[in-house]
């Protein structure tokens, strides 16, 4: 039983950084200030550096232009007004490996020092059902693959530094799984339940690791993990199956230039408490894909229903067919038994007194019956047979099948 288990996780950010807003600007508006004053201050103004001294910071938009007939905004956040940016949804369609919905966005600044880039997710699937294993490589692509569970460190180490180029781990920190994301997850349990999950464990991570390139590039390294462990029970064999699916998201990036570590806390943390999402278009995607995963589980039962039937009629088929020779086989068998019989009668008759045999007869032909029983039964095919000297025994009654007949006695 192929029990494809798909659990969407919503893509969110962790990156972000704060706005830093100069005192002496704010006094050089004030009104009671002096001339001489508000012209020293408007001096002093343009000795600040945006980017260092202060950061203008604009709405960043990320838009879908595949799933609605008109582009839809998806999300929002801000970033430093100067930095080129480019984002987009993708879309994987129902029916295909990782079916669902993939963001990614990068952002770079003009000097080319910073950069904030956010990173699809990707999950991972195991089982161990072999076979599933087997499909699940078969159909491995670079949002879904087969592979066992790890955390947020592990993936981290294990793959994503491979990803961004092999940066030196300088520091690894753990840091807390959002509520909102397990509050959704226990709204989903039910749709678990639906598909036949008899028990789920989750375990959530979350990391945040400070890396260094070898050009002297630092970086922030976000990444979450949610592993989802779910026994169900398969329905041919009775046994129990676990399958086990590892969102990996939060993949996110800001490098900067080195030492610049607080200033990339702060645009980091600006940029993550700046997100909104699109409720309208969040809903109505969560919809759609929850319609297909309910459709999917109806066609493969739909699926399994028809194959069992196939097979069930691949077997009667097969059963008529070795019935059918076996009756041809039995047919000849007995007539060649006959004309045996036929033909040396009377030699028969001698020797069935020496041999203290009897003959009977049912509705498949004669046979030679031992002639110290009275009474012979058969189920007329051939290889099954009752002697008894019990006038009141049937067999019929006592084994509850009436395909056994009493056998005459034939001279």
């Amino acid at each position: 039983m192929k029990h494809i288990l798909f659990y969407v996780v919503i893509i969110f950010c962790l990156t972000a950084f704060s706005t830093g807003c100069n005192s002496q600007g704010t006094k050089a508006g004030s009104t009671n200030e002096s001339s001489a004053s508000s012209s020293s201050a408007k001096v002093s103004q343009k000795n600040f550096k945006e980017g260092e001294d202060y950061w203008v910071l604009n709405r960043a938009r990320v838009t879908d232009r595949v799933g609605f007939p008109e582009p839809v905004e998806v999300m929002s956040f801000l970033l430093p007004r100067a930095w080129n940016y480019e984002g987009d949804v993708i879309w994987v369609m129902p029916g295909q490996a990782g079916q669902g919905n993939y963001l990614w966005f990068n952002a770079v600044s003009p000097d080319q020092k910073w950069q904030f880039t956010m990173f699809p997710n990707m999950t991972f699937v195991m089982s161990d059902q072999p076979f599933m294993n087997q499909a699940a490589q078969a159909e491995n692509n670079q949002f879904k693959m087969l592979g066992e569970p790890v955390d947020a460190e592990t993936y981290l180490r294990r793959f994503f530094v491979n990803e961004l180029g092999n940066p030196e781990i300088i520091k690894v920190e753990q840091d807390e799984y959002p509520r909102g994301e397990l509050q959704r997850f226990e709204e989903g349990k039910a749709e678990l339940a639906a598909m036949g999950a008899a028990n789920v464990d989750v375990s959530p991570s979350r990391i945040l690791a400070t890396v260094k390139w070898p050009d002297g590039t630092e970086g922030l390294v976000g990444c979450m993990s949610f592993i989802l462990k779910v026994t169900s029970v398969n329905g041919y064999t009775g046994q129990y199956n676990t399958n086990f699916t590892t969102v990996i998201s939060g993949r996110n990036v800001v490098k900067y230039p080195a030492a610049e570590r607080d200033r990339a806390l702060k645009l980091m943390s600006t940029i993550d408490r700046s997100v909104r999402f699109n409720t309208a278009w969040k809903s109505t995607v969560d919809q759609f894909w929850k319609a297909v995963r309910q459709q999917s589980r109806i066609d493969t039962w739909n699926k399994v229903r028809m194959m069992d039937e196939y097979t069930r009629q691949m077997g009667r088929n097969a059963i008529n067919k070795g019935n059918q020779n076996l009756a041809r086989m039995d047919a000849n068998m007995r007539s060649w038994e006959a004309r045996q019989q036929s033909q040396d009668q009377m030699h028969a008759q001698f020797i069935k007194g020496i041999r203290e045999v009897e003959t009977y007869q049912d509705a498949t032909g004669t046979y030679e019956m031992s002639s110290h029983y009275n009474h012979a039964w058969s189920r007329s095919d051939g290889s099954s047979f009752i002697m008894t000297d019990n006038p009141n025994f049937d067999p019929s009654s006592v084994f509850q099948d009436q395909q056994w007949k009493e056998m005459k006695r034939v001279k």
